[in-house]
């Protein structure tokens, strides 16, 4: 095993922080990321949370097969939490799109 690869959470800091405005801190054990000091991502188990408007993240679970309810630590999923597992941290990339739309919707506040 290479121990030069960086690690999942340096994968996932490296990708959301570059963000504008965003910055991470730790959240009942877990790896938070916020924006005005609101949640819009966490990491949990093999994937990350994000939080989106109900109907984008109703859309998401029904549309893609990694995407499922986010429930850390068995807690009750919320209509506006996803969460997108990868295998490899790097594909993360791929949901930049959804991580800027998250960011905007909780800047945005409850509501449109």
């Amino acid at each position: 095993m290479s121990t030069d690869a960086p690690s999942r959470k340096a994968q996932i800091d490296a990708l959301l922080l570059k963000l504008p405005g965003a910055s991470a801190r730790k959240i009942n054990g877990l790896d938070a990321y916020f924006v005005s000091d609101k949640m819009f991502a966490c990491i949990s188990g093999k994937g990350i949370g994000l939080r989106l408007p109900a109907a984008v993240a109703t859309e998401l679970q029904f549309s893609r097969g990694n995407v499922v309810p986010f429930q850390p630590a068995g807690m009750a999923s919320t209509r506006e939490w996803i969460q997108i597992d990868r295998e490899d941290a790097a594909e993360y990339q791929q949901d930049l799109p959804l991580f800027q739309d998250s960011i905007a919707f909780v800047k945005a506040g409850r509501g449109r």
